[in-house]
């Protein structure tokens, strides 16, 4: 089943399942669910991750794809609207929380000195040369999704950090991983740490501490596949990516890379021909196989690679967007490359890249692909449409709030034939998917956010500087 033909299923099956009783519903959802897992290699049913679709097991869920069709999945919220609950979170994290069953695991870093404020927007001297020299605690936190209550936390190390932080940044931004077995919490320069459900630590993994671009600090979470746990560790001294036994923590393979920092989270392409680790990085986007062998490269990104790779309907999407850079790229990439696919000047394609759009990529948010279209989200609070398959613009950097200056950081997600874009502010644009922009809607917090939000099912999880919500349609 191709793109195009499980977009047109979802927008006639998710109307008819909200207005099914329940038993007829739950008989929709798996014709649907059916319809779309019986696909080949390289379609949306494939893109990533064998779990049931209320788990959002990784950083932008299954597949890294942000999109969570669910007809229960409430389009509208505040602080007092559609709450299921709210629970404060302590300390400072910019990761996404992560769900599996009932579960929820969120990281964070509680410091026992004072956090200077973070500060949102795009700016010049966020940087800060001097480590913190306050005991910090490094934290991992098992809630219960239905109600928010935690059931246990572990602190993964304490003491002073091993490296200053961008103002930005903080020492809990990686994304949490989980198989419904273990869940992998890396905290960068610190460690990757592996727990089972009930919170008993089974191993973790050290590196030692490594120089980032400025003092920015680490970000990339890591991603599992078949049994393997990788982690991509772009710096300023020594850049590694490395694979390790998930039950075990034993590494299996390291391969040097020649890069400085980046802080692009990899991805896992299954495809019609293999499964591939795809990392992005500032000279090179890379493929390796599952054994560290490196199967193709591809040169042209700008000079600070953030957004995630993803893949879908059978093309695999990269990108990189540093404001400071006239060279922003997005390409579309098919399976089976090997050796250096890079474009000649002048040329858009070649035999494995589908399309290229030279200045069309994000800097922090990931892009988002939805339906036939492809959604690009900019800092500066723009957002682009393409054709997901050509590239084509359908329409370019409409500005979402009107008259105002709104930064993004957070990844965009879609549901239910919207799009969703959450500032920094806290405040969520909900708009229509599609060719044709239209804002349908905004949906204010009223406190800082920049981590991408997780979606399980019919809830929806945002967390904010201090706070993590748990959204539901209030009946």
């Amino acid at each position: 089943m191709i793109l195009a033909d499980v977009s047109r299923l979802l927008r006639t099956i998710v109307p008819a399942i909200a207005a099914a009783p329940p038993l007829a519903a739950t008989l929709l959802m798996l014709l649907a669910a059916q319809a779309i897992g019986a696909d080949t290699p390289g379609t949306l049913a494939s893109a990533g991750s064998t779990a049931p679709a209320a788990n959002w097991p990784q950083f932008r869920g299954p597949g890294a794809l942000g999109v969570a069709d669910h007809p229960g999945l409430p389009d509208r919220w505040s602080t007092n609207e559609n709450v299921a609950w709210k629970v404060e979170v302590p300390g400072r994290g910019w990761s996404s929380p992560i769900v599996w069953g009932e579960r929820v695991f969120v990281t964070t870093v509680v410091s026992e000195g004072e956090v200077e404020p973070a500060k949102k927007g795009l700016y010049l001297g966020g940087e800060r040369k001097d480590i913190p020299q306050a005991e910090h605690h490094w934290l991992l936190l098992c809630l219960d999704l239905k109600s928010g209550r935690q059931l246990w936390r572990q602190e993964a190390h304490r003491g002073t950090p091993p490296n200053p932080l961008h103002l930005k940044n903080t020492y809990a931004s990686p994304t949490p991983v989980t198989d419904g077995e273990r869940v992998y919490a890396c905290f960068g320069n610190v460690g990757l740490f592996c727990y089972d459900m009930q919170g008993q630590n089974l191993w973790s993994a050290h590196w030692p501490p490594v120089k980032t671009r400025s003092g920015w600090g680490p970000a990339a979470s890591p991603v599992l596949c078949d049994g393997r746990v990788f982690v991509v560790n772009d710096n300023d001294e020594a850049s590694f990516a490395v694979a390790l036994d998930a039950k075990t923590g034993r590494q299996l393979w390291r391969v040097e890379r020649d890069e400085k920092s980046n802080w692009a989270t990899p991805c896992v392409w299954r495809n019609e021909r293999r499964t591939e680790l795809i990392t992005s990085g500032t000279k090179r986007v890379r493929s390796y196989d599952l054994d560290g062998k490196l199967l193709w490269e591809l040169g042209g990104m700008s000079s600070i690679d953030i957004p995630t790779p993803f893949s879908n309907s059978g093309l695999l999407y990269v990108c990189s967007g540093f404001v400071g850079d006239k060279v922003r790229p997005v390409f579309a990439i098919k399976p089976g490359a090997s050796g250096d696919i890079s474009l000649k000047p002048g040329e858009t394609n070649n035999q494995f890249i589908a399309w290229y759009e030279p200045a069309a990529g994000p800097y922090n948010p990931s892009p988002l692909l939805y339906g036939d279209y492809l959604y690009v989200l900019f800092d500066f609070g723009f957002l682009s449409c393409h054709d997901a398959r050509t590239g084509r613009p359908l329409y370019q950097k409409q500005r979402i709030r009107e008259g105002a200056n709104t930064s993004f950081t957070a990844s965009p997600w879609a549901a239910n034939g919207k799009i969703f874009a959450l500032s920094e502010d806290g405040d969520t644009f909900v708009l229509q998917a599609g060719p044709q922009y239209k804002l349908l809607r905004t949906n204010p917090l009223d406190e800082m956010c920049m981590a991408t939000p997780a979606i399980a099912g019919p809830r929806l999880l945002i967390r904010t500087l201090t706070q993590l919500y748990c959204f539901e349609e209030m009946k």
